[in-house]
């Protein structure tokens, strides 16, 4: 009786090869189940292990390929918020130097100094700058806004956005041509000191801004004498990088 060829066996047949390489597969089996029985199996720790290995070898769960836009969105995250801290520790430092200088020249009562959201305010009672009625800034006053200018000027905030803010209270203006209106003082007062920053002490134009907002921005109800006071003012705010975003660029 002749012999059929390997290639002459009918077909569905089991390769020769495939018997050998199921022993070997129930043989590493049992090897391995073996080891789990002899071990002591932390959960979370296989957890760990196992969800290195899937994404090392590109393969996650229901069989999705590494996904890395999670680990972009994390980085960015970390990085913005160690910017944020390097910002506020930079402005921090700087409230006490102005807070510094505010006493050495008993300042402390007509200058507030503050660190809120916008970034660090600088809040000028209206008699600190100018006159009564007037917006020609006082020569103490140009002192003041010469130390403030050689502060900002340092490397560390040569990039901020200053706004300089004119404030008035609610009495109209009596008896002046140059000024209207509450509107046309607290302008013109942000823009002598924006001038004075600018064409006195060399700050960079393009990072100042002003705005007069006359008698429609208090702090205190205009009610009483103290109260008109504080609003009368000038506020100067070194902006942080989240409202610095707010500003034309041009």
């Amino acid at each position: 009786m002749s012999r059929r060829r390997p290639q002459e066996q009918e077909s569905g047949g089991i390769v020769d090869y495939m018997t050998t390489y199921g022993d070997m597969m129930t043989l590493l089996l049992c090897f391995f189940v073996l080891l789990f029985a002899f071990s002591e199996i932390d959960a979370k720790k296989f957890q760990v292990i196992m969800e290195s290995f899937q994404g090392s070898t590109g393969v996650m769960r229901g069989g999705e390929t590494l996904n890395d836009t999670e680990l972009i969105n994390n980085a960015a995250l970390k990085e913005t918020i160690t910017s944020n801290v390097r910002e506020f520790t930079q402005l921090k430092a700087l409230k006490e130097s102005f807070e510094d200088h505010l006493k050495e020249n008993n300042l402390e009562s007509q200058i507030m100094v503050e660190l809120n959201r916008r970034g660090l305010l600088l809040r000028f009672d209206d008699n600190v700058l100018f006159d009564s009625g007037r917006a020609e800034l006082k020569l103490q006053a140009k002192k003041t806004l010469t130390f403030i200018a050689d502060l900002l000027k340092q490397n560390q905030f040569s990039d901020k956005f200053i706004r300089v803010e004119g404030h008035t209270d609610s009495d109209p203006i009596k008896n002046s041509r140059r000024f209207p209106t509450n509107w046309e003082l607290s302008t013109i007062r942000a823009v002598n000191v924006a001038r004075f920053f600018i064409e006195e002490t060399n700050m960079t134009p393009e990072n100042m801004s002003v705005s007069g907002y006359s008698q429609y921005h208090p702090v205190a109800p205009n009610d009483t004498t103290e109260n008109k006071a504080k609003n009368r003012r000038v506020d100067i705010v070194i902006l942080n990088s989240n409202y610095q975003k707010s500003e034309p660029s041009y």
